[in-house]
């Protein structure tokens, strides 16, 4: 019976610990982190932000910040801890040692006479005859007799010196830390107990495994449905035009699965007449265009509508129900839209390349959606070849400040941004009549505008040149410089509702094929990644050219430098093809901005494979410019495509670009600034 109970005594202590084992470290550490980031503010300042409220600090978003699953799981078991120490606090029984000496009131070492005198007076108080109570009576047979006899009698007495019991050596006692209820397995019990080992131990997690899987299955990795990866790569085209995107985009999966009520059929009519000139419908047949259109699945037109409603800024017509569709379709876009751009630039073709034209019309349909900037704003007029859709970004500007500062030769949004700020100022404030307010808020964007520039090369690891079959190492630094000096930062999206991170794609492509090379997805927030993975790589290029551990040592040190001042590395491989000239274009496509991209040509000399020991060297002088190289382009380019509206990166925007100088590059070495001019780069190769 008493090891029974000193059980039920250990249970919740065995618990506890099992709790804080864990707990404990995990909170330590999620703590360190929290107090760890820093405080600078990386979201966008301005007052059009602000009011959006995504990122003001208030109480109840604090709390919803802080409610997340793993964080309310923390708070209820320490709040399980505390329940659980004072239960045992007030429970835990004393685990009563045999002390003779003390039993019978006396100090260690006392005389016969006294423990004969001290007997004698507890038994007036405990014994059966003078006290009927039945605990007196338990306590003098257990306690007082033994401690008596222990200090009386020679045996018992060294059996206590000896072994500290006067009955001798005891067996050791072992005890589980369980419930009574769980270890009495007899009667009607015992099947409870069976019952019970079964459920928590077989069923429950046989349940939480299949519902799992269940679910599981129907994701990527990503957490995309794989209907959707399916439906991507099957709607997916190489001649696929931008505002065509559109329609592969919401033939997601999840976006399938958004319900569509009867009660959202008035609203979407309304929608329908606010968004129709974004539907590309032909105007010339318009009714069978519109009864063509509400004949499609009814889950594609409210995504469509819904989407469409975004990029012109027309949500406040949205009913309660389509507010909460709508917030939905925007939370799972840039998720969406990652994953098509893996389908575009997926290898298709024999040479393992993927497709430039969808992706580069994924890049501007996630700069749409981010921005909300409808996708007719960025067709080419006749005062821009870009449109007026860069503008839109800023706050408090429209189409129609867009032709009041176009009337003071301010026509491309780069010339907005080249402009000094005083003369800014006066531009916003005269012409297009912004307060002092509006055009400081325009500033604070200007400033979080991202400009970025790329020193790539392409060669081959201590050859002299490329040849056929070679294996061609790129690397490329990719540099991110804001006016106000910081690199990670959020993007000015106030009607998207939730943060989105910048992020870049640098791809390396033939226009003129149509063929992605390389690609990879470039993140400036996590500094502590970048520097491990610039450092790894920067070793293993340095080892592999055989150079000496000083020289690793000093270059992946400068590597890190690099990183820390806002530079990511990308280094790749990919095969050289057979031998001739190839006009290539390096693209680094931002998926939150508007006319923040770079783009430069490079020329990729490849020589015939020779026998060892005989490759052909080639002068840089040889090698044709790159004027010439974007001439033949031009003349021999596709014109195939379906051209719904111009691209700022199609090729033929390259003459009304005439800002953009282009010089000769060697075997694919270029400096590529932000503004998308080129340069030969110091480490050129001289092939």
């Amino acid at each position: 019976m008493a090891a029974s109970e000193e059980n039920n005594a250990l249970f919740p202590i065995f618990v506890l610990t099992m709790i804080a084992l864990p707990l404990v470290p995990y909170t330590f550490v999620n703590l360190y982190y929290t107090f760890r980031k820093k405080t600078a503010d990386i979201n966008c300042r301005c007052s059009v932000c602000f009011r959006s409220g995504k990122y003001r600090k208030s109480l109840f978003r604090r709390i919803s910040n802080f409610s997340t699953y793993s964080n309310l799981t923390v708070v209820l078991l320490w709040v399980v801890v505390v329940l659980l120490a004072l239960y045992i606090k007030h429970v835990n029984v004393e685990i009563q040692i045999f002390e003779p000496f003390s039993i019978l009131g006396l100090e260690s070492g006392a005389s016969d006479s006294e423990i004969k005198k001290a007997y004698r007076r507890l038994s007036i108080l405990y014994h059966p005859d003078k006290n009927p109570d039945p605990e007196a009576h338990k306590y003098f047979i257990d306690f007082i007799s033994k401690a008596y006899q222990a200090l009386t009698d020679p045996i018992s007495r060294e059996n206590f010196e000896k072994y500290g019991h006067p009955d001798g050596r005891q067996g050791l006692q072992m005890g589980i830390a369980l419930p009574e209820f769980l270890l009495n397995i007899d009667g009607a019990s015992g099947g409870v107990l069976l019952l019970g080992i079964v459920g928590v131990c077989i069923i429950l997690p046989l349940t939480i495994t299949v519902i799992y899987l269940s679910r599981s299955s129907k994701y990527t990795g990503n957490y995309v449905m794989h209907h959707t990866m399916y439906a991507y790569y099957h709607f997916m085209k190489p001649s696929l035009a931008p505002s065509k995107v559109m329609e592969v985009l919401i033939r997601a999966a999840e976006y399938m699965e958004i319900p569509v009520r009867r009660t959202d059929e008035e609203s979407l009519q309304k929608l329908f007449l606010l968004v129709r000139s974004e539907l590309n419908l032909d105007l010339r047949n318009i009714r069978q265009e519109q009864a063509k259109f509400w004949k499609q699945h009814p889950a594609l037109v409210k995504s469509e509508l819904l989407m469409q409603a975004h990029l012109t800024r027309e949500t406040a017509a949205l009913s309660p129900y389509l507010q909460r569709d709508f917030k939905k379709m925007l939370a799972l876009a840039p998720r969406l839209l990652e994953e098509l751009m893996k389908m575009a630039i997926i290898p298709r073709t024999q040479q393992g390349h993927g497709w430039l034209r969808p992706a580069i019309g994924v890049i501007e349909l996630s700069q749409s959606i981010i921005q909300a900037v409808p996708l007719s704003a960025r067709k080419a007029t006749g005062a821009s070849s870009e449109g007026y859709g860069p503008f839109l970004q800023l706050p408090h500007f429209s189409e129609t400040v867009v032709k009041k500062i176009s009337r003071k030769k301010v026509r491309t949004f780069q010339d907005l941004r080249d402009m000094k700020p005083q003369e800014r100022a006066e531009l916003l404030t005269q012409v297009a009549g912004f307060t002092a307010n509006e055009s400081q808020d325009v500033e604070v964007v200007l400033e979080m505008m991202p400009s970025i520039s790329i020193d790539i090369t392409c060669e081959t690891e201590g050859e002299e040149g490329i040849q056929e079959g070679d294996i061609v190492t790129m690397q490329a630094w990719i540099t991110l410089h804001r006016w106000n000096n910081l690199i990670a930062a959020l993007p000015h999206s106030p009607y998207f509702p939730f943060e989105k991170e910048e992020n870049f794609w640098l791809l390396l492509a033939d226009s003129s094929s149509n063929d992605v090379w390389m690609s990879q997805k470039v993140n400036f927030m996590d500094e502590s990644t970048a520097i491990i993975a610039a450092s790894k790589a920067i070793q293993e290029s340095k080892e592999g050219s055989g150079a000496t551990a000083k020289e690793i040592k000093a270059a992946v040190k400068e590597a890190i430098d690099k990183v820390k001042a806002g530079s990511r590395l990308v280094m790749s491989k990919f095969q050289a093809p057979s031998e001739g000239n190839y006009s290539l274009t390096s693209y680094c496509l931002c998926d939150s901005w508007i006319g923040c991209d770079s783009k430069t040509n490079i020329r990729l000399k490849v020589l015939k494979r020779s026998r060892a020991g005989t490759r052909n060297f080639v002068a840089a002088d040889e090698i044709p410019s790159l004027e010439d190289g974007v001439e033949e382009e031009e003349e021999e380019g596709e014109d195939d495509y379906d051209e719904d509206y111009e691209s700022e990166y199609s090729e033929d925007d390259e003459d009304v670009k005439g800002k953009d100088a282009k010089r000769a590059v060697a075997n694919g070495s270029a400096q590529v600034r932000g503004d998308g001019s080129s340069s030969d780069g110091s480490g050129s190769d001289e092939n």
